[in-house]
C-alpha cells in the first residue's frame, strides 16, 4: 500500500490568527520553531500528540490544519 502526504495550512493559520510568528507558535504547541518551518514546507510529517497541540492552538481539529492526500 502507498504511502500518502500531509500537507498543512498551518502558514495561513499563523497569519490569520494575528500574524502569529513561527516561534510563538512552536512555543505554544511544545516544539522548535525548525519545526513548524518544517511542517510549512511539508518536509515533516507531526507525531499525532504534536498535531493535536497545534490544533488545540487554533482552536481547530486536526483536520482543520493538516489534509490527509492519499
Amino acid at each position: 500500500m502507498g504511502e500518502g502526504s500531509i500537507r498543512s495550512h498551518i502558514r495561513r493559520l499563523r497569519f490569520e490568527n494575528g500574524e502569529m510568528t513561527q516561534q510563538e507558535l512552536a512555543a505554544r504547541a511544545g516544539c522548535t520553531r525548525q519545526t513548524i518551518g518544517a511542517l510549512e514546507q511539508g518536509g515533516y510529517v507531526p507525531s499525532l500528540a504534536l498535531a493535536f497541540r497545534i490544533a488545540r492552538v487554533f482552536g481547530l481539529g486536526i483536520e482543520d490544519v493538516f489534509e490527509y492526500e492519499g
